[in-house]
């Protein structure tokens, strides 16, 4: 996710007793257990057939379309024709955009999801599990992010966790017929979200789920987000969370030229200031995300000391905004791609509220840095749904199993991290923090010891070897990678 509007749709979400939707219940409760889903054709039979054509075979498939990719892997991209309302299932469809790495009917598959749009349209890599395992990688865009949303669409009853869940389920079930070894799925950000809520709705799709730094909100209006900004980084980070503070006041008590550069600047690139409300509007906005952004996606040891001080330039003040932030994530350009996460945020997933303490006597608007905001009018009422995220936390705390959380220490989304519970361990579902890591936290970037571990257990989770010499090598593919192009969506996502 980006900054907080910027994790939230740029890229940024217990006291409840909590009974699941029947219907999500009854789904879970009519599949196999983990260990059954590695059924389907044998790898011998299914490759008599080519890849491409036993796709495209399958009903569920609307296109397939095969690009060129370097190296022995086959990269495709598929369209998936599905059911508008899943509680109706012979009704209207849609279709529903992914990819696929293909290198073997007979490797293990990873399930990949930004939570966002398909982030490999136009650029295929491989996510850092895929690496771990050698798997097959299947990527997959949420529905109702164009172009993967329906006509004349419902958005209270269609775009819900338990309508993506069901995308994903039955995209898993139709693909096991030819992919039939183990199933990884993995996310970042709001996909790692998606794919612990999908693991909720139908725990026997996948043999093991890899969620990188997912919030869990668990209760919309009772935040930890606050405090964790306050006192981010300790003692040793004092001095940086002064800076930025005094750098949001001076963008609020110099408000009349920034507000006038950005007008200026909004015109000059085609820009438009409607969602937020206004200009003015805007900049506190953008002075609230500024913060968060900065803890998100910058490396606070070494960024600390090119926040611009006091005596800097406006011009210098404008333009490291623009780095840490992006003034496109206040327009209604920056803002329009990702409303569908606002309104989920605002309905079920919950989100942080705005951390205004040391800039609350400069607001004109205070609680205006809210989902609710960047949704437009025809889509209100937001009536938020209290029971969703408790359900999910209650279930990972109690009955997850083969789960691995990896967070970072000072990325403000860690603040309300999902948590294994009591037991957790003898379910395989564990917690991994990086030291000093951001919103980028990897497998790769955790200590030694952590780390081999982590990627032994994922390579068991896949079916493959777990010997001493073949973990060393998927630690080293994982280590010589950067962080995935996905973890950022809104920095590299492909326009439709």
């Amino acid at each position: 996710m980006i900054g907080r509007l910027g994790s939230r749709a740029r890229s940024v979400l217990v006291a409840l007793v909590v009974v699941a939707p029947l219907v999500a219940v009854v789904r879970a409760w009519a599949l196999p257990p983990a260990d059954a889903v590695a059924t389907g054709v044998a790898p011998a039979a299914a490759e008599r057939v080519d890849v491409k054509e036993r796709l495209a075979r399958l009903p569920i498939v609307a296109g397939v379309t095969e690009l060129k990719h370097p190296g022995p892997a086959r990269f495709f991209r598929l369209r998936f024709r599905l059911p508008v309302d899943h509680d109706r299932p012979g009704g209207r469809t849609f279709t529903l955009r992914g990819t696929l790495l293909h290198s073997g009917v007979g490797r293990p598959m990873v399930m990949a999801a930004s939570g966002y749009y398909v982030s490999t349209w136009n650029l295929a890599y491989r996510y850092e599990v895929t690496r771990i395992v050698k798997g097959n990688q299947l990527d997959l865009e949420h529905r109702f992010f164009k172009p993967s949303r329906p006509r004349k669409p419902r958005w209270h009853s269609q775009l819900t966790i338990g309508q993506a869940a069901a995308d994903q389920h039955r995209i898993v079930r139709a693909l096991q017929r030819t992919y039939g070894k183990p199933w990884i799925s993995t996310g970042a950000s709001k996909g790692g979200m998606t794919m612990t809520y999908h693991r909720r709705t139908y725990p026997g799709d996948v043999a093991g789920t890899v969620a990188f730094v997912a919030p869990n909100d668990v209760v919309d209006d009772v935040d930890a987000y606050d405090d964790f900004q306050a006192s981010v980084g300790g003692p040793s980070f004092a001095g940086c969370r002064n800076r930025l503070v005094a750098l949001q006041r001076r963008l609020l008590t110099e408000r009349e030229w920034f507000r006038g550069r950005l007008v200026r600047w909004a015109r000059h690139h085609d820009q438009h200031l409607t969602l937020v409300g206004s200009a003015d509007r805007a900049l506190e906005v953008a002075a609230i995300e500024t913060y968060y952004a900065f803890w998100q996606y910058q490396s606070a040891a070494s960024a600390c000391s090119d926040v611009p001080t006091a005596t800097a330039r406006r011009g210098r003040v404008w333009s490291w905004v623009d780095d840490v932030l992006g003034w496109r994530s206040v327009t209604d350009e920056g803002i329009r791609p990702f409303v569908p996460y606002y309104f989920q945020a605002a309905t079920q997933l919950g989100a942080p509220a705005p951390w205004e303490d040391e800039v609350a006597d400069l607001l004109r608007y205070p609680g205006h840095d809210v989902p609710a905001t960047f949704v437009p009018d025809g889509l209100e009422p937001l009536a938020h749904d209290p029971a969703a995220m408790p359900d999910i936390d209650e279930w990972v705390r109690t009955s997850a199993s083969r789960m691995l959380f990896v967070y970072g220490e000072l990325d403000p989304w860690s603040a309300e991290p999902f948590a294994c519970g009591p037991g957790g361990a003898a379910r395989e579902c564990y917690q991994r923090w990086v030291p000093g890591g951001n919103h980028f936290a990897d497998i790769r970037d955790l200590p030694d010891a952590a780390r081999r571990a982590t990627v032994s257990r994922i390579r068991a989770w896949a079916g493959v070897s777990t010997s001493r010499a073949a973990v060393e090598a998927a630690d080293r593919r994982a280590r010589r990678a950067g962080p995935d192009p996905a973890r950022d969506p809104a920095r590299t996502v492909a326009t439709p």
